[in-house]
């Protein structure tokens, strides 16, 4: 009997092997503009939406950013709500249609009805220092490899005077079931009090709705929960 049948035999097997343990490999990676993959805890690529946004500076400059690196008003940066930190988005001025990619490493902006805040120097390239707000489309242009777990909340308030912050955070955890302040520095510093802990971003929006409601809070809005 011929050999070959006995090789080709093994060779596949070889290959199903091969086949199957790639298939068990798990590999995040960061997925470029025009990719039609998506990180876990991220957004898909090309995720778009529509808003108000605004750029921050001083005070912030040179204090440390919501992920740990030092804001910098200078570089291509900005402050988002829900995105994981690392994401890049490309802003478009919807007046003059001027764009710009920026990486998120912040939180906020915390004023309802806002969606970005920008850096000086982002805010400079689609013409927005003037006005200081104005429309803006935002898309998701790449994702982090290793984004952190989706976990998130609402904020249902901000605060300058701690005692004020600790009783409206225990008055959120009674209602709420869980409750934290969260500092945010500057000048002056504020305590923003995040309700709830939901593990998906609807059902977040859906206890902000509750809490809009039974708080008589017009501007609860949802954020994302970082470690």
């Amino acid at each position: 009997m011929s050999s070959l049948p006995v090789r080709a035999l093994t060779l596949a097997m070889i290959l199903a092997i091969v086949i199957t343990g790639c298939g068990k490999k798990k590999t995040r990676v960061a997925v470029p503009a025009g990719g039609n993959g998506t990180a876990a805890a991220a957004p898909p690529i090309g995720t778009t939406e529509r808003g108000v946004a605004s750029w921050y500076g001083h005070p912030y400059h040179g204090r440390p950013a919501a992920d740990g690196e030092i804001y910098d008003m200078e570089t291509l940066v900005a402050a988002h709500r829900t995105y994981p930190f690392q994401t890049w988005v490309r802003v478009r001025n919807v007046d003059n249609n001027k764009t710009v990619d920026v990486r998120i490493i912040d939180r906020g902006p915390f004023v309802g009805g806002r969606i970005i805040d920008l850096s000086h120097a982002a805010a400079i390239q689609i013409g927005l220092i003037g006005p200081g707000t104005g429309e803006v489309e935002v898309t998701v242009i790449a994702v982090p490899a290793n984004p952190e777990p989706a976990l998130f909340a609402v904020q249902v308030g901000a605060f300058r005077e701690k005692a004020n912050a600790d009783r409206a955070e225990q008055s959120m955890l009674a209602a709420y079931g869980a409750a934290k302040a969260v500092l945010r520095q500057g000048d002056p510093p504020v305590w923003r009090i995040l309700a709830g802990r939901e593990n998906s971003q609807e059902a977040a929006q859906t206890l902000a709705q509750r809490i809009r409601d039974e708080q008589h809070e017009p501007e609860a809005f949802v954020v994302r929960l970082d470690p």
